[in-house]
């Protein structure tokens, strides 16, 4: 049976280069680097050239770079912080961000009684620039979190022109850069982004580490207490070879971003045609078809199926040897439904079955020839 990974937005399989360095440093570097023998100063010259590399592809000071466990923790670490230590009275966001985003406001609304404003949104999930000027217009200190990629429908924010905007209103501005840190390059001094969180995993990198981009002079104080790590931002023995290995996986996707780009924009492109081809009625959620206003890396389908053939599909596939996913990863397992879809999906069209394949450079057109073949047998296409 056929094996076929089409879920690269929930995680993605290491590069080799990224695995020879990271066990490299499994088994060389293993000194604490809080120690002040040579052991421990080797482990801390490698956790600041990962700091230093990194921040030069993002064209910014490494002192701005903070490794954390991933995402999660960075976004968790910004809004907390923002509310906890910097005054924030008021959150401006939209409906259809990550839950590490929208739950850690829910919990903050509750411990700190902060006004919490929802951007609109179009048809397709595309944040309303106006209404979120008009939403800054009131005077309240304003924190704006908004994610660059949608995880689930692929939206592309423009980040620069918020950037631009919270600067104007005075506002801060975080964004979630998980789906786009890797896959696009961002250059943070000319995008006046306050805060940004990235994640390893999702550029072919390891589970457990990223980091959180803290502009200098923020004010930002600690999540994680107990040590001097991260410049006091980050208590933790730090994971030398997980931060070595971020590193190298950051420093391959910028290296290759124009043919990686290309080949998987190609196969993206090939996949909707070949869907569109031969399943009639399928839709596309969001921006997903839309190579310009969508990430090159996923499609969100909603196949034409009754409700009754909808809870097993994903089943059905994953029996075939095709790994993809109803919406974000971290839903998988639960009931709910996706909230993403919720807010742009007609009830018709809710109780069909969505599907987001998303790609990677380890992916071929033999295996999207797989994908749609399967789909139109269980379709009845």
């Amino acid at each position: 049976m056929e094996q076929i990974y089409f879920d690269n937005a929930a995680t993605t399989q290491l590069r080799e280069e990224v695995i020879d360095a990271m066990m490299h440093v499994v088994k060389n570097n293993y000194g604490n680097a809080s120690s002040s023998h040579s052991f421990g100063r080797s482990s801390k010259a490698l956790i600041e050239k990962s700091r230093k590399h990194i921040a030069k592809h993002l064209n910014v000071s490494a002192s701005e770079i903070v490794f954390t466990s991933g995402g999660t923790e960075a976004d968790n670490l910004v809004l907390r912080s923002a509310v906890r230590d910097l005054k924030v009275q008021r959150v401006i966001t939209s409906k259809i961000e990550h839950h590490a985003v929208l739950h850690t406001i829910e919990q903050l609304k509750l411990e700190h009684d902060i006004e919490v404003d929802f951007v609109c949104l179009d048809a397709n999930g595309n944040v309303d620039y106006d209404h979120l000027e008009t939403l800054l217009n009131k005077e309240k200190k304003s924190l704006v979190t908004l994610m660059h990629v949608n995880n689930e429908i692929g939206n592309i924010l423009n980040i620069k022109r918020v950037a631009d905007l919270c600067k104007e209103k005075g506002a801060l501005f975080h964004s979630d850069a998980v789906q786009s840190v890797g896959h696009y390059a961002l250059d943070l001094n000319e995008i006046q982004v306050d805060f940004l969180a990235a994640s390893a995993h999702k550029f072919h990198g390891p589970k457990g580490v990223g980091f959180a981009f803290i502009r200098k002079n923020s004010g930002l104080k600690p999540l994680i207490i107990g040590g001097e790590q991260e410049r006091g931002l980050r208590a933790g023995t730090e994971s030398i070879h997980n931060i070595v290995a971020l590193e190298q996986a950051f420093h391959f996707s910028n290296l290759n971003i124009e043919t990686e780009t290309a080949y998987i924009k190609e196969l993206k492109t090939y996949f909707i045609n070949e869907v569109t081809k031969h399943i009639a009625g399928i839709k596309f959620n969001g921006n997903s078809a839309d190579l310009e206003k969508s990430t090159y890396t996923l499609v969100n389908v909603c196949i034409p199926v009754e409700a009754n053939k909808s809870a097993m599909l994903l089943f059905q596939l994953d029996l075939k040897g095709i790994a993809c996913s109803k919406g974000s990863a971290c839903q998988s397992g639960s009931n709910a439904g996706s909230h993403v879809l919720a807010e742009i999906l007609n009830e018709d069209d809710l109780e069909k079955p969505s599907i987001r394949f998303s790609f990677s450079i380890y992916n071929t057109k033999e295996e999207v020839d797989y994908v749609v073949d399967v789909l139109k047998e269980l379709v009845g296409a």
